[in-house]
């Protein structure tokens, strides 16, 4: 996409919340009743968190999907990753549309990303090189709120459950997130990296929406520093210093472009979980080497454009990205702050 475009679809951005802030309306979102928990009961903490999201978020009994995955393997082969979706489809009640995997591993089947693997159908093609572009996704930069009736496409997201406090604090807050719209900041990001600037041209201009309370600024930096109003932090940098310093709002998104981010226990760049854990509600990594293909990221304006009309995390996200194959979404999927 070139900047011209970008910027054409900045100004509808504006345009198109700044209708909807003013007639109080926004766009039909993912219900709980549509999102299925899958609990891996080989794993104490995905059991105690799925039964936690369950409350918190009245999901239907019917919605809890029970599966076994000894051992917290980081990546499945194929034929595991098979049989696991078979199981978990098997279970599935009629009417849903998105599911959650109650567990941080596994996280990836071969190079493929496992909620790309379960949303889109395991891609085996895309291993013998990962730099080359990828299945595009047919639900990027879609309206529909069917995306199984109308694609086939069942969305997918990991919650993390290394830590059962901080699992239970990250569906706080995406729970929280639905009871006011705060005055924010969409932060994005030109750093020292210049490789991991691709999305540079791609983000929105500075400004202000006021129907949604949000700005946005561009900064020439590597890091963010001191700063609370975050509702969007998207960046480039194989590790992203200062998070300790920052405060996120309640159903905040925040992702870097860098080629092992998705790999969550990876020690080689930043892990996608520590942005959660920094008080994100949610995230996106790749987990083989993807080059910088922006469209393997999540898209600035997209993802915005989606984020400020109504849509859920897990809807924004997915909206956002138009080769997913290699991309892992983590967090609380139905997070909406600004759904009402």
């Amino acid at each position: 996409m070139t900047l011209r475009a970008a910027l054409i679809l900045t100004l509808a951005l504006a345009a198109t919340t700044g209708q909807a802030g003013a007639q109080g309306a926004s766009a039909p979102r993912l219900r709980p009743s549509q999102l299925a928990l899958v609990v891996n009961d080989a794993e104490p903490n995905s059991v105690a968190i799925a039964a936690y999201y369950r409350k918190a978020r009245a999901i239907p009994a019917a919605n809890v999907i029970h599966v076994s995955i000894p051992g917290k393997p980081q990546r499945l082969d194929a034929a595991r990753f098979h049989a696991l979706k078979e199981s978990i489809d098997s279970q599935l009640p009629a009417g849903i549309e998105a599911v959650l995997m109650v567990w941080t591993a596994p996280y990836a089947v071969d190079c493929n990303a496992i909620t790309a693997a379960y949303t889109m159908g395991f891609d085996p093609g895309q291993c013998s090189n990962t730099c080359a572009a990828s299945r595009p996704s047919a639900y990027f930069n879609a309206s529909s709120v069917q995306p199984v009736a109308d694609f086939r496409m069942r969305l997918s997201m990991l919650l993390p459950t290394d830590s059962v406090a901080q699992a239970k604090a990250l569906i706080d807050r995406g729970v929280a997130s639905g009871f006011r719209v705060p005055n924010a900041t969409a932060y994005y990001l030109v750093t020292s990296q210049a490789a991991r600037n691709s999305r540079a041209e791609l983000f929105p201009r500075d400004g202000h929406i006021a129907a949604k309370k949000i700005r946005t600024k561009t900064l020439h930096s590597d890091a963010l520093e001191g700063v609370s109003d975050i509702m969007v932090y998207q960046t480039g940098m194989a590790k992203v210093d200062k998070l300790d310093s920052v405060k996120f709002l309640p159903g905040a998104l925040a992702d870097h472009l860098t080629s092992f981010g998705g790999d969550l226990y990876g020690a080689s760049q930043m892990s996608s979980l520590r942005w959660l854990e920094a008080g994100a509600t949610a995230s996106y990594g790749s987990v083989s080497e993807p080059c910088n293909h922006w469209q393997k990221f999540p898209h600035p304006v997209i993802l915005l454009k989606h984020y400020l009309s109504g849509s859920s995390a897990i809807e924004a996200y997915w909206r956002s990205v138009a080769w997913p194959t290699q991309g892992v979404f983590i967090g609380e999927p139905l997070a909406a702050p600004y759904g009402r």
